[in-house]
């Protein structure tokens, strides 16, 4: 339907924790038709309903080709101890810092017709799934750097151009 605009921190949404997605009508069909559409531009793994303004919990995902979305998700499962990964956000552009990420991860929610829906992997699967699974908790990807690199990150928020 459309590429929404990407919301950027110190918008008081992304701080929010997004409330479950209830009865699907016209308004979540066209929300995930949004969340494809913004997670299909280049260079994007996924897009958590916050980003782009709405705090409902749902996010889109486009990782190694399989693009597709789930509702009410819940990490279910993570694997493995947490190890420094190169991460970005479109909500914070620009910056790229390790955060602390399981190597496997498992969640669940359902889909636009109530069905559940299970998403896995490793990788980078895995750090989207834990990602996104964030946002919808009111939670960006500087809450998981060492205190050090945040204080890096901070900073470069900072003398930004888009801050």
């Amino acid at each position: 339907m459309a590429i929404r605009t990407i919301r950027v921190f110190g918008d008081p949404v992304l701080r929010a924790v997004s409330a479950p997605v209830g009865e699907v009508d016209e308004g979540v069909r066209a929300l995930v038709a949004d969340l494809i559409d913004t997670v299909r531009e280049p260079g994007r793994a996924g897009v958590a309903a916050p980003q782009i303004g709405v705090n409902l919990r749902a996010f889109s995902y486009n990782v190694d080709g399989s693009v597709g979305y789930i509702l009410n998700p819940v990490v279910v499962e993570v694997r493995g101890e947490p190890v420094p990964t190169g991460e970005g956000c479109l909500s914070v552009p620009g910056l790229w810092h390790d955060a602390l990420r399981h190597p496997y991860a498992r969640v669940e929610g359902v889909d636009l017709d109530g069905e559940k829906v299970v998403l896995e992997g490793t990788g980078l699967m895995a750090q989207a799934l834990q990602h996104e699974t964030d946002h919808l908790d009111g939670m960006l990807y500087l809450q998981r750097l060492t205190p050090e690199e945040r204080k890096v990150a901070m900073r470069e928020i900072r003398e930004s151009d888009w801050f």
